[in-house]
C-alpha cells in the first residue's frame, strides 16, 4: 500500500484536494481489494500500485472538483470494479451512493467488501436501459466511465438524471470528438453542455464532460440497447 499511498498523496494536490489520513488509507485499501480480487475476476487491466492510485483513484476523484456532492443523490452507471463511484463516496461520505451495473458476479463483490471499508451504497445489478423505469430523474448527478460512446452513453445515463442535474461523463483522449457526434443526442435528451475538464495523467488526457439536465428526458428514451447501439442519437 506504501507506493499507491505515496502515489495519491502526491497526486490530491494538482486536483486542489485536502482528504485526512484515514480517508487516503480508506481509498488505498479499497484499490488494494481491487487489485485482490482481480486475481480471480476480470476487474481491471491496471494492476500496478502506483497506477491504481493515477488511473483509477485519483481519476475518479477529478470529479470531485467539479461539483459539490454533499447531500446529493449520485448513481454510477456501469460502475465495473467500483470507479468513480466508491473513490467518490470514500472521499465524500455525505453524497448517497448508487452503483449500477449488469454484471452480477460484480455487483455480489462490492457488496460483500464495501461494508468492510465502512462505505454505504446501494448496489442494482441489471442493465441500465431497464433499471431507470424504478427510478426516473430521481438522482441529482449520473456518473460513468469507459462504458460506451458519448452518443450511446448519454441516452443510457440522462434519463436517471432530474431537471437541474448533471450528467458526469469521463472520458479520454477521443473526448472532443465524442462530443462533436453526440451534439444531437445532448439537445433530444434534454441536455446542455455546461463544461469541459481536462485533467492530464503522466502526458495522457483525462476529461470530464458535465452535462447540465435543463429539460425532461422524452419518455421514449431509453430505448432497447440494441436498438440505442445501432442507431445512436
Amino acid at each position: 500500500m506504501d507506493t499507491m499511498l505515496k502515489t495519491l498523496q502526491a497526486g490530491l494536490p494538482n486536483l486542489g484536494l485536502d482528504l485526512d489520513e484515514t480517508t487516503q488509507k480508506t481509498l488505498c485499501a479499497f484499490g488494494e481489494a481491487v487489485v485482490e480480487q482481480n486475481k480471480v475476476m476480470n476487474l481491471t487491466a491496471i494492476t500496478d500500485p502506483e497506477q491504481v492510485a493515477k488511473l483509477h483513484l485519483l481519476d475518479s476523484l477529478s470529479v470531485l472538483t467539479l461539483r459539490d456532492l454533499r447531500g446529493k443523490r449520485v448513481i454510477d452507471v456501469g460502475c465495473g470494479a467500483g470507479f468513480p463511484g466508491v473513490p467518490l463516496k470514500i472521499a465524500c461520505p455525505e453524497m448517497e451512493l448508487t452503483l449500477l451495473d449488469s454484471l452480477g458476479k460484480r455487483m455480489n463483490w462490492l457488496e460483500s467488501v464495501l461494508p468492510g471499508l465502512g462505505v454505504t451504497a446501494n448496489c442494482i445489478t441489471a442493465r441500465a436501459e431497464e433499471a431507470v423505469s424504478g427510478c426516473r430523474e430521481q438522482y441529482d448527478y449520473a456518473t460513468s466511465r469507459a462504458v460506451a460512446r458519448l452518443n450511446i452513453l448519454l441516452e443510457l445515463t440522462a434519463p436517471y438524471v432530474k431537471v437541474g442535474g448533471a450528467v458526469l461523463a469521463m472520458k479520454g483522449t477521443a473526448a472532443m470528438e465524442e462530443l462533436a457526434e453526440a451534439k444531437n443526442a445532448i439537445s433530444r435528451l434534454g441536455l446542455k453542455l455546461e463544461k469541459v475538464a481536462e485533467f492530464p495523467v503522466d502526458g495522457t488526457a483525462h476529461t470530464v464532460i458535465v452535462l447540465r439536465k435543463v429539460a425532461h428526458t422524452p419518455p421514449q428514451y431509453p430505448r432497447r440497447y440494441a436498438k440505442i447501439k445501432q442507431m445512436p442519437l
